[in-house]
C-alpha cells in the first residue's frame, strides 16, 4: 500500500493512503485527539462518525471527524480541538 505525508501538530508523519486520520494516528500511538470542556481526554470512541469525540482540525476544511476523513498528501491536521 502506498503512503502519503501529512503534518500533525506541525510534525510530518507517513500514513497509509486511503486510511482515515484516526487510523493513521492510532498507528503512531496517538490516542488523545482533544480534551472535553471539562478537561477529559477524548479520542476514537465509536469509529463510525456518530459520537464526534475524534474531532480534529484540517487546514482548509475546518473541524472534521478523524474516523471518517481519509488522509491526503500534504494534509495539515491539528489535534486538541475543543
Amino acid at each position: 500500500m502506498s503512503t502519503v505525508l501529512v503534518w500533525v501538530d506541525g510534525e510530518p508523519i507517513e500514513a497509509r493512503a486511503g486510511h482515515s486520520i484516526g487510523a493513521a494516528l492510532l498507528e503512531r500511538g496517538v490516542r488523545v485527539l482533544r480534551h472535553s470542556p471539562a478537561g477529559g481526554p477524548r479520542g476514537l470512541y465509536c469509529g463510525i462518525g456518530a459520537c464526534q469525540e475524534c474531532r480534529v482540525r484540517v487546514e482548509g476544511r475546518g473541524t472534521v471527524r478523524a474516523c471518517m476523513t481519509a488522509v491526503e498528501e500534504g494534509m495539515r491536521i491539528t489535534t486538541a480541538v475543543r
